[in-house]
């Protein structure tokens, strides 16, 4: 089977990755099926992607994933796709390591042997344009560096320049170039501004007038020329096909957005019916036997969320009652007694400690830690995670703790995951497809609660 497949990559962060590869979705998928993909742990790209492409775009990181699980969840999600395209993270070359490929859009690249087209900000650079896509080929000769995206180009001469110099010099082909662009996407404090937040035909309008200059036929072509390769098309996911089934709820609007695809499904195929809910919107909880709080921007909608006395209280109840509840990030934040942002917003109250909002990046980081024996979910597991967060507790809590971190923040005391009866909550988020126990985990933990 033929996957053909392609990855949009940057010389750096900011360079407009994003709005460029959202805007070839949108255009490319009006004529094609295709699978988007985000290399690293990132929510907010992989939702301008399905806004664009209309199918769930999903993350590809070699930190939280071995190669054959990449592979697999590659073949799987693509196999009745006619193009994939993988937006990179950073710059090609960036990952964990100073020198190392683990966690970079190069080893994503390899892995799949997915030639790259590389997005440069040309702004002020002709011949020199040359010599950075030049230095980007000679790193790493295994990196098939297919094709140029010029971006802010400031005019015809400008482009013809750049554009010959590149192209004479590298001899590597200009697939399009971006005019420099009055307007960006909306951005804050974790990066872009969540597509539920904006109006989506503006936004789509907005990336499709972007690429307007990018021959898309030449992008798929490179695709095209991807070598042929035999993936795993299998689902990655362990599946539960018992008649034991539970209802866990998760909250999924404005303040609470940040899932990993994967997660649910995985929830799903262990055996989980989801009921998705709107905090911000008034809805109180649904009737579940357990509950999974992600991420998002609670402390922007703090205000929204306090006002919905009926989900604070009810999230209080259900975890005095006993019942499993896991929160990430944003949702752990809503376990505290408040929120302090701009003002203090009081939240559940089923920690009594405050998430204090900073200006300062509190935890930006992949993290490695172990289950304790106190975490009723995956005592003893070897964890590998992300957290990325500008909040922190106040009082630091204190145990018992859910995670002993060897590397990351944390609650910043070497812990993570504050426990209280069969609630957890914690700064990092998992993958599902790195601890492939979490979906069954959470479920069973759940369903013996109900029997």
């Amino acid at each position: 089977m033929s996957y053909p497949r392609v990855v949009i990559a940057g010389t750096g962060s900011g360079v407009g990755k994003t709005a460029i590869t959202a805007g070839i979705m949108a255009q490319i998928s009006k004529n094609k099926k295709l699978q988007g993909y985000k290399v690293g742990p990132d929510f907010i790209d992989p939702m301008f992607h399905t806004l664009a492409s209309k199918r769930p775009s999903r993350n590809l990181d070699s930190f939280f994933m071995d190669e054959s699980t990449i592979k697999n969840l590659f073949g799987w999600a693509s196999k009745d796709a006619e193009i994939s395209v993988i937006e990179g993270v950073r710059g090609l070359y960036d990952g964990l390591t100073s020198v190392g490929d683990e966690g970079s859009t190069a080893e994503i690249a390899k892995f799949l042997k997915a030639p790259v087209i590389l997005v440069l900000n040309a702004r002020s650079l002709a011949k020199s344009a040359a010599a950075h896509i030049l230095g980007f080929k000679l790193l790493d000769p295994e990196v098939n560096i297919a094709g140029v995206i010029l971006n802010n180009v400031s005019g015809d001469r400008h482009r013809r320049k750049a554009t010959e110099a590149v192209e004479t010099l590298t001899s590597t082909p200009v697939v399009g170039t971006v005019e420099k662009l009055p307007e960006k996407l909306a951005e804050r404090h974790l990066g872009l501004v969540t597509t539920s937040e904006l109006d989506s035909s503006k936004l789509l309008k907005q990336v499709s007038d972007m690429v307007i200059d990018i021959d898309l036929a030449q992008i798929e072509e490179i695709a095209e020329k991807a070598p042929d390769l035999q993936f795993d098309d299998s689902c990655p996911f362990n599946i539960n096909d018992s008649l034991n089934k539970v209802k866990i709820g998760a909250p999924f609007d404005k303040a609470y957005s940040f899932y990993y695809r994967e997660n649910l499904e995985s929830l799903a195929y262990a055996g989980a019916e989801i009921k998705y809910f709107k905090p911000t919107e008034g809805d109180a909880l649904p009737a579940v036997d357990g509950l999974y709080l992600g991420g998002g921007y609670p402390e922007v909608h703090a205000s929204e969320i306090s006002a919905n006395k009926d989900f604070l209280e009810g999230l209080k109840t259900f975890s005095e009652d006993g019942n499993v509840i896991y929160g990430e990030c944003g949702g752990m934040m809503t376990f505290c007694s408040a929120i302090i942002n701009d003002g203090e917003y009081e939240m559940a109250k089923i920690f009594s400690e405050k998430a204090v909002q900073t200006s300062q990046r509190q935890g930006l980081s992949y993290v490695r830690a172990e289950a304790t024996v106190d975490n009723f979910l995956f005592a003893g597991q070897q964890i590998k995670a992300h957290e990325f967060h500008y909040s922190h507790l106040q009082p630091v809590p204190t145990g018992p703790f859910a995670y002993s971190i060897s590397r990351g923040t944390g609650f910043n005391n070497g812990f993570d995951g504050k426990i209280v009866r069969r609630t957890i909550g914690t700064y990092m988020h998992q993958h599902a497809l790195s601890n492939k126990l979490w979906g069954t985990s959470l479920v069973n933990a759940v369903l013996s609660d109900r029997l």
